[in-house]
């Protein structure tokens, strides 16, 4: 796979590789149906997806069977994901913008920003957290982290 085929995904691929890995945590794969539920798709998109998936090594998939990820298809879809929950959470707690247009924002946005720019996000929103919270010990929304006060 270093022939880097899968080094930029689309749109779309990244977000069925978010499906699956959402999906599959829970039971431990996903199935077509349920893909196709999640990101509101015909199951014949689905299916041309999963194709694409597992010729870039991303994905084991089978006809009428299961879906998981690989090794590498998991490392993806978790940075995708977790663009997604920083972005999420930046327009929510940063911006006050409302759960459902701070979900459709980040969906758009997880694919067109680079892990540099998400990093530096995370520290803007750290600080912004802290310095809303007045200095008191809190849990940032944004990365799971524990800030502490100064005292501490």
């Amino acid at each position: 796979m270093g022939s880097g085929e899968d080094r930029k995904l689309s749109a779309s691929l990244e977000d069925y590789l978010e499906a699956i890995f959402n999906l599959a945590d829970a039971s431990g794969c996903a199935r077509s149906k349920d893909i196709a539920r999640t990101l509101g798709v015909a199951r014949s998109s689905v299916t041309g997806a999963l194709r694409l998936l597992r010729e870039r090594g991303l994905a084991y998939y089978e006809p009428y069977g299961g879906v998981t990820l690989t090794q590498q298809g998991r490392a993806t879809a978790r940075e995708v994901a977790r663009k997604h929950e920083i972005l999420q959470a930046f327009f929510m707690n940063v911006l006050g913008v409302e759960k459902e247009a701070a979900q459709r924002a980040a969906c758009q946005a997880e694919h067109a920003l680079e892990s540099e720019i998400i990093g530096k996000l995370v520290s803007f929103t750290d600080d912004a957290m802290a310095r809303s919270a007045g200095g008191r010990d809190e849990k940032s929304e944004s990365t799971g982290r524990r800030k502490r006060s100064a005292k501490e």
